[in-house]
């Protein structure tokens, strides 16, 4: 018997630019130049995200004061990296600023039309995404993602119990969709959440490394993508 493909999506940085808003913070809170290195600023304030949580022990329900220590601890690391020194005030307002840019976003080019393709060749859809279940819906409402893939099959850690890379967030959401882990295809930028989470659930990994960022452990997903159109033709190749 035939099993049903399925291809699920991460939303930050994978559905739309997670980098304009941050970029936006720092430019209207700081005045950082349009020269700044706003990519490098952007790899290490991801890099701080993970390594902070982790220390922090914040997990898919996380406490506030923990949360909150973790947000600004990460642009304080991240850019005195890049010679700029932040005040705990400043991150504080650069916090604030980010999270007002995240309502202003609009999906990469080519992810809504993929999306839509799919679902019109029989393949399930859907969307993982890691944090608090309000501001994550929020945001695929502004995307309109809510408009394509039903709540049912849309995912976030907050409600779920589960973060990712934490396999047993794939695992519930094999079952609750109805669907195998070796039929099912994540797409994600992350190399931590979703490369090693989806690989170590016994998915297939493709990862949208769409930045040119390097591998940060021995895993290696199945497939590599730097656009939504090669994502779409890896799709048309891949196995029913």
């Amino acid at each position: 018997m035939m099993r049903q493909k399925a291809v699920f999506f991460d939303v930050d940085d994978t559905m739309y630019d997670h980098l304009s808003p941050l970029r936006g913070a720092l430019t209207g809170v700081l005045g950082l130049p349009e020269t700044f290195a706003f990519d490098r600023a952007y790899y290490l304030f991801r890099y701080y995200s993970d390594l902070l949580s982790e220390e922090e022990g914040l997990s898919a329900v996380p406490e506030k004061a923990k949360l909150e220590r973790m947000r600004q601890r990460r642009f304080m690391l991240s850019l005195a990296e890049m010679g700029v020194e932040v005040t705990e005030e400043q991150a504080e307002a650069l916090q604030a600023s980010y999270l007002r840019g995240q309502f202003e976003i609009k999906p990469f080019e080519g992810a809504t039309e993929l999306i839509r393709e799919l679902d019109e060749a029989g393949v399930v859809t859907g969307l993982i995404t890691n944090g608090p279940p309000e501001h994550q819906m929020n945001k695929i409402a502004v995307l309109g993602l809510d408009k394509l893939i039903p709540s049912e099959r849309i995912f976030v850690s907050g409600a779920v119990g589960y973060a990712k890379p934490d396999k047993r967030l794939f695992k519930y959401v094999n079952e609750r969709t109805g669907t195998m882990g070796g039929s099912c295809y994540y797409v994600g930028d992350s190399w931590r959440n979703d490369v090693v989470g989806s690989l170590d659930a016994g998915w297939t990994s493709i990862w949208f490394n769409h930045r040119g960022a390097k591998p940060e452990s021995d895993h290696k997903p199945h497939h590599i993508a730097e656009s939504y159109e090669e994502i779409r033709c890896l799709y048309m190749g891949l196995p029913g």
